[in-house]
């Protein structure tokens, strides 16, 4: 839903009641994840080093950091990552706002406890169709931790169509942004504490 100002609370509590019932906008879930992927987004970046900052990270993606960004917010606040959660995603854009529904997909972890993440997928009333993984690992090799966003999308709303650049722009700033906060949460650290040896 698009809005040329910010919508209340109460518009955004409408708008997440609304939108638990429906159902996702794209098929098959766990695109992101498949070699029938067609289009795929991907940023990879070192966001910290050893298990301290990886901790950090995990934390930070199961509280949702990496929308912390100013222009993006997400509701409710907190926000779960429970498999079938719904979240609205804010966003500012050039003059206006847009309210987009979304719902935890899967999660993805690995054995070993070295990794973390989940996915969540587009519903009908979003801007775009699609499916966005965020996950957090420890590359073993170097120790390095890496935050990693995969994504898959095509314009739903004409809006959206119709500012189809613009939007690939906003996606490619999301990404970079939101790579910037998980860095900023992996490294931060409580006085007294040392980093990783």
């Amino acid at each position: 839903m698009f809005y040329l100002r910010r919508p209340s609370r109460e518009a955004i509590e409408r708008f997440l009641a609304a939108s638990q019932s429906l159902p996702m906008s794209y098929a098959p879930i766990g695109l992101v994840r498949s070699d029938t992927c067609r289009s795929l987004d991907e940023a990879a970046v070192v966001i910290g080093r050893g298990r301290a900052d990886f901790e950090r990270a995990r934390a930070a993606l199961m509280q949702w950091k990496q929308f912390d960004l100013g222009w993006v917010e997400l509701f409710p606040q907190p926000s779960p990552i429970t498999t079938g959660a719904v979240v609205a995603v804010l966003i500012r854009h050039l003059g206006f706002w847009s309210l987009n529904g979304c719902r935890v997909a899967y999660h993805a972890e690995a054995a070993g406890d070295s990794a973390f993440g989940y996915a969540y997928g587009t519903l009908p009333n979003h801007a775009e169709s699609g499916e966005e993984l965020f996950e957090v690992f420890i590359d073993p090799r170097t120790d390095d931790v890496i935050y990693r966003i995969r994504a898959t999308s095509e314009p739903q709303a004409m809006l959206a169509r119709i500012g189809q650049p613009i939007v690939r722009l906003l996606q490619a700033r999301f990404r970079r942004d939101s790579a910037a906060a998980m860095k900023r949460e992996a490294t931060s650290r409580a006085p007294g504490e040392t980093a990783d040896p």
